[in-house]
């Protein structure tokens, strides 16, 4: 059963019900270039090119924090050229983007090891942050470099050195605790995860955050992903019961 609607203010039907964090495995860059026989660093420029519509459509439908799969650590395995062509659309897409997204009211937000991507795309980064601190309307989270077990190797790390320095009692670690030492500290924990282009995997992602989310798959490869496409997704998560594990 769907759930009540309200009429947003473009016109279009929005679920009561919505999702809060929504996060997106944004996967199909590389096959919709083959596809439209094109070269590869094109694929990525049109996933990059879909990203402004989808924060748009995000806003519009009321999501508070947008999460957005850049860079994963398994990525460097890509040749060298890829990535420094990857690395060079992340950062024209970012001084693009960096005046929408403060007239939006977008927060910038990042997950994963900044340190080792290129200076200048980590300046770009920094000086976006710095300009959409205060927005309130939607939290943008790039993950960039980052990968969910890199990410629970460093938190346990953190724990351990914390508990070895005895700034932390062993008999006080909790859930909530090994919450607050990963990257997404003082965020949501996705309500719905969406995979493009039809995988059905979690590839390395939010994988302690996405413990209870709602997985949604599609076939649309991911610079095909429309807004509509976006907000059928948000539907069929208000279809389904969430009862996280009880």
């Amino acid at each position: 059963m769907v759930a009540a609607q309200n009429q947003s203010v473009n016109g279009s039907w929005i679920p009561l019900n919505m999702p809060q964090h929504v996060a997106i495995i944004m996967d199909g860059n590389r096959r919709w270039a083959r596809r439209n026989l094109l070269a590869t660093a094109l694929g990525h420029q049109a996933g990059a090119d879909a990203v402004e519509k989808i924060v748009e459509k995000a806003i519009d439908l009321g999501i508070q924090v947008l999460t957005l799969f850049a860079f994963s650590t398994e990525n460097w395995k890509r040749g060298a050229f890829e990535i420094d062509w990857l690395f060079q659309i992340f950062e024209n897409q970012l001084i693009k983007m960096a005046d929408s997204l403060q007239q939006q009211g977008v927060c910038l937000k990042t997950i994963g090891q900044l340190s080792l991507l290129p200076k200048s795309l980590q300046e770009v980064i920094a000086s976006v942050k710095k300009q959409t601190a205060v927005n309130k309307k939607l939290q943008l989270v790039l993950a960039f470099n980052y990968g969910a077990r890199d990410e629970l190797v460093r938190a346990i790390q953190k724990i351990a050195g914390d508990i070895q320095a005895g700034n932390l009692l062993m008999e006080s670690l909790d859930e909530e605790q090994i919450s607050r030492t990963l990257d997404t500290s003082g965020l949501m924990d996705p309500d719905l995860v969406i995979r493009t282009s039809g995988e059905n995997r979690m590839s390395n992602f939010l994988l302690w955050q996405s413990a209870y989310s709602e997985f949604y798959t599609c076939d649309v490869l991911w610079p095909d992903f429309s807004p509509d496409d976006l907000e059928a997704a948000v539907h069929e998560y208000c279809r389904r019961q969430r009862r996280k594990g009880v």
